[in-house]
């Protein structure tokens, strides 16, 4: 802009001019277009000096309907119409689901993603950050690259809650150094019935290892949310999600209160008493009653009772499945306390049926302000208002050496060694020909399991890591030989030992479930056949998300070793077959010894089971 100087303006009233000029801007400025200053005045909202729950009252006091039924909608962004509806529609959340990734699926990648959304976000009306959800089920298993650590049936063998704790800041670190606020773990499912495709999500068949793993919350939240190494955890599913007849995922736990308070409710208290941020509702049915619409087991038990205050938002389009039509479906989730909706994809249709429900009186304007404070009240806690963009000091520490040291540990603290017929184990490393076999040998996909780089999880190398079979070779002397061959072809009777790794291969829920034969596949059959017929000592190691029936092949081995679901450390399990480390794991379940005894649960009246709860041999 240039100004032009009458020739009869004095310099000096130019000059008073001007300053009153910049004077008068500079108050008017910092309104325009910003939410945060109402006539020269900070919002109560703004305010990072003043108390959250009078930011919170402030900022409700500020909302439309509109902006508020956007705080309780939560979007996968792969179903966005467009971007800019974070900002139209006043969306409080996106989530990724498995493989809803970026491209390329790098950390940098997420963070620029995550910026950009919650750029938009910001640029809405009262400028509310986003809150930003994932499955960082066992690390921040979704990124390529990314530490992933035992699933949790392998971390319950550890019993080891300071070990969770590391598992937990490692995996904050992680997410939040891809921009990501808040991840929907831990799960404290207590695994009651091994055909459930969710198993492996468990820590075990027995409360007790699930109550005492509140440590996880610890680590993933710290002592303060607004640091920026945390982020906001969630305990999952709420409630009797592992019990389910027939151990049939979304199905009908059909027991007493008292035994749902007992076994199912029992983890949640530690939970609850460490802080946990947020609750996700289960898909299941407690006795016929859908979870998602249980008015007593949500507004009674857990935030009357058990005075939880954090949010609560519910599973991936699980309010779908209560009765009646799609109205019915938002009022009574919504009424039964569920304070975020995961929609995931027609959030317009839930918004409009939200607004008409609440416009009608079906649903209270309180219920509404009380969820939308209650996640505001989180966004506050976690620093959102002040610092809403990633901290990129902790992108570098995705998949770090220090996070993967920690997941080989938990491996090796994860092993369970349940047969060492003539003390076999350890092996020596000086050994002259060592034969591995096996599909799950060298498969980092399949020793990842489910919910890694994908939502079932597939084979192959889906991200970097270290397979068993590279452990081994590692861990052997330069002298000695090591063969692999995925079927067994090439075992002959001159090599000293056989490793054969079998197991399952990689699912997720509904997929998982098991409700036929629980055997070994043929293919694992076939290669044990081999080793058997070879006459050589034979020590089977499992990688599996819960036990699978062995009664009849135990005989045959030498040793067998039970390896879980390792994640991408394989070392750690080559760490102790090779003697470096002791066997320390000890069963989180009861092994079955046929089929037909599944569910077999310690405290069962007829227990009779293969290996019993908390079996586990150490070496001499």
């Amino acid at each position: 802009m240039k100004i032009y100087m009458h020739k009869s303006l004095s310099r000096k009233r130019l000059f008073i001019i001007l300053l009153s000029i910049v004077t008068i801007l500079s108050l008017l400025i910092p309104t325009l277009g910003n939410p945060s200053v109402v006539n020269g005045e900070v919002l109560v909202y703004q305010d990072p000096t003043a108390a959250i729950p009078d930011r919170v009252s402030d900022l409700v006091s500020r909302m439309s309907l509109n902006e508020k039924i956007g705080q309780m909608t939560q979007v996968d962004r792969r179903y966005l119409n467009s971007d800019q509806d974070i900002a139209t529609y006043y969306l409080g959340s996106l989530l990724s689901g498995g493989g809803s990734a970026p491209t390329p699926n790098t950390p940098e990648a997420w963070a620029d993603m995550y910026d950009q959304y919650q750029s938009i976000a910001l640029s809405s009306n009262l400028g509310i950050p986003l809150i930003y959800g994932i499955d960082a089920v066992h690390g921040h298993n979704n990124v390529y690259g990314a530490t992933i650590f035992p699933h949790n049936i392998g971390l319950g063998a550890t019993r080891n809650p300071a070990l969770l704790k590391q598992i937990g800041e490692a995996t904050a670190k992680e997410v939040a150094g891809t921009g990501i606020d808040w991840t929907f773990a831990p799960a404290l499912s207590v695994a009651r019935n091994e055909r459930w495709g969710r198993t492996y999500e468990s820590f075990g068949e027995d409360p007790e290892i699930a109550s005492s793993y509140a440590t996880i919350i610890e680590g993933l939240q710290g002592t303060n949310l607004n640091d920026p190494a945390t982020i906001l955890a969630t305990a999952k599913h709420w409630v009797g999600d592992g019990g389910t007849t027939g151990g049939d995922d979304q199905g009908d736990t059909q027991i007493s209160e008292q035994e749902l308070r007992d076994i199912h409710i029992a983890p949640y208290l530690n939970a609850i008493n460490s802080g946990v941020g947020s609750i996700m509702i289960s898909y299941s049915s407690w006795n016929g009653e859908k979870l998602h619409g249980h008015d007593y087991l949500i507004n009674d038990v857990l935030k009357g009772e058990l005075g939880f205050d954090g949010f609560i938002v519910s599973d991936w389009a699980a309010i779908d499945q209560l009765p009646g039509d799609y109205a019915s479906d938002v009022r009574d989730s919504i009424n039964a306390g569920i304070d975020m909706i995961m929609v995931p994809d027609n959030y317009v249709n839930f918004i409009n049926t939200l607004r008409t429900e609440v416009n009608e009186g079906r649903i209270a304007m309180t219920r509404i302000d009380d969820a939308v404070e209650r996640i505001l009240t989180k966004k506050f806690e976690l620093g959102l208002f002040e610092s809403p963009y990633t901290d990129r000091t902790y992108t570098a520490t995705v998949g770090s050496q220090a996070h993967r040291d920690i997941a080989r540990d938990a491996v090796r603290q994860s092993l369970v060694l349940l047969k060492n017929e003539g003390n076999i184990l350890p092996l020596s490393k000086n050994l002259n020909k060592v034969f591995v076999a096996g599909k799950n040998a060298d498969n980092i996909g399949y020793q990842s399991g489910g919910w890694s780089i994908s939502w079932q999880g597939s084979g192959g190398d889906i991200t970097p890591g270290t397979t068993i079979l590279e452990g081994i070779q590692n861990a052997v002397s330069p002298s000695t030989t090591v063969t692999y061959n995925e079927r067994g072809i090439g075992i002959k009777s001159d090599y000293d030992v056989a490793i054969v790794v079998i197991g399952e291969k990689p699912y997720a829920e509904g997929n998982g479930d098991k409700p036929g034969n629980f055997g070994l596949e043929r293919t694992d059959l076939a290669v044990l056949d081999k080793m058997k017929r070879a006459g050589v000592p034979i020590v089977v190691i499992l990688v599996s998300g819960r036990p699978l029936i062995v009664t009849d092949q135990l005989a045959d081995w030498n040793a067998f070793v039970e390896a879980w679901l390792p994640g991408t450390e394989g070392g750690g399990v080559a760490d102790v077959l090779f003697g470096d480390y002791n066997f320390t794991g000890t069963l989180p379940m009861s092994w079955p010894r046929t089929g037909d005894q599944i569910p077999i649960n310690i405290g069962d009246s007829q227990y009779d089971p293969l290996f019993p709860y908390g079996y586990g041999l150490t070496f001499p």
